[in-house]
């Protein structure tokens, strides 16, 4: 089992990604708000107050992104992938999104198929 987890910066992929993943059989997945860091840094940079008062004027809203995790099967790992680079374009494509698994040793509470 894998603990995946999906970065997604190119949020208007989200409701087709979440449909593909589902069309594959991929289920379970939980979404976060999330912020990346230089995001944050660049926007309120102190030492430049101008161009951090300039960039708040020209686009108020700081972008976001969305996490979404998941408990995989190993072998769900290399599906869920092909439909992350299909539906986004790559996640080899700037300010797209990162993703990465860890090995998961324990999980309670995921239903069985049956």
């Amino acid at each position: 089992m894998q603990m995946f987890v999906l970065v997604l910066n190119k949020v208007e992929c989200l409701e087709r990604l979440l449909q593909e993943l589902l069309n594959a059989g991929i289920t379970g997945a939980t979404l976060l708000d999330s912020t990346g860091m230089m995001r944050v840094l660049d926007a309120d940079d102190p030492d430049l107050p101008i161009f951090g008062s300039l960039h708040k004027l020209l686009n108020p809203e700081r972008k976001g992104s969305k996490t979404m995790f998941m408990v995989l099967k190993d072998e769900q790992l290399q599906t869920t992938m092909a439909v992350i680079n299909r539906v986004t374009g790559g996640l080899d494509q700037p300010d797209t999104g990162i993703a990465f698994s860890v090995p998961t040793l324990f999980v309670e509470g995921l239903l069985k198929n049956k």
